[in-house]
């Protein structure tokens, strides 16, 4: 009997297991979400106690997942760097598999960021001033990926020849940021990407 009701108990504890498990990622990701849309609005210096009543979330279970504000900036930062490096791996894909050309994924690299980026630039300013900038491995796969993207421009003729991986960089860095109105960031996009072609004077 006490044999039975231990295998019972222990089959209840092991059903029991897998909801818990999936109420910490649910809550995890509650987490996530939450700490990136305040800090992103408000800076890194957003409370705890707020980001949890965002999540929904007692504050005891958001020090579980987080015991410091620096482990949920880093995490908020590495799920950017995982999302950046998709982006930029599908981009060179494209490239290599001709179904785009470097010129392409340049012009599509800098709208995005420019344009359309919004919340996860602003974030990552924040993040930055807080001491939380993207992981080193991912600053290195932008750089290389932006390598490989100015090497197929340059092949194709579309980019001027001295144009390096800094520029890009440098362009992306001093862009107009979420207080300039889109048409205005727009056309940045449109006068950045007349600057970066070949010179038709000759």
């Amino acid at each position: 009997m006490f044999l039975a009701r231990s295998l019972e108990g222990g089959m209840a504890d092991a059903a029991r297991q897998p909801r818990l498990r999936a109420d910490a990622v649910r809550n995890r990701a509650a987490i996530l979400l939450a700490a990136r849309k305040l800090i992103a609005e408000r800076g890194p210096d957003v409370g705890m106690d707020e980001i949890a009543r965002a999540a929904h979330v007692a504050v005891g279970t958001l020090y579980r997942h987080f015991p410091t504000k620096t482990d949920l900036v880093g995490a908020i930062m590495a799920d950017l760097g995982a999302q950046l490096v998709a982006v930029l791996d599908a981009a060179v894909a494209r490239i290599d598999n001709g179904v785009s050309t470097g010129m392409d994924e340049i012009a599509a690299l800098l709208r995005r960021v420019v344009v359309h980026m919004g919340q996860d630039r602003l974030l990552r300013a924040a993040a930055a001033s807080a001491g939380s900038p993207l992981p080193d491995e991912v600053a290195r796969h932008a750089r290389d990926t932006l390598a490989h993207m100015v090497a197929a421009a340059r092949r194709d003729g579309a980019l001027h020849p001295d144009i390096a991986v800094d520029d890009l960089a440098l362009l992306m860095a001093t862009a107009p940021g979420e207080e300039t109105p889109q048409p205005e960031r727009e056309r940045w996009v449109a006068l950045a990407l007349r600057a970066l072609g070949p010179s038709r004077s000759g």
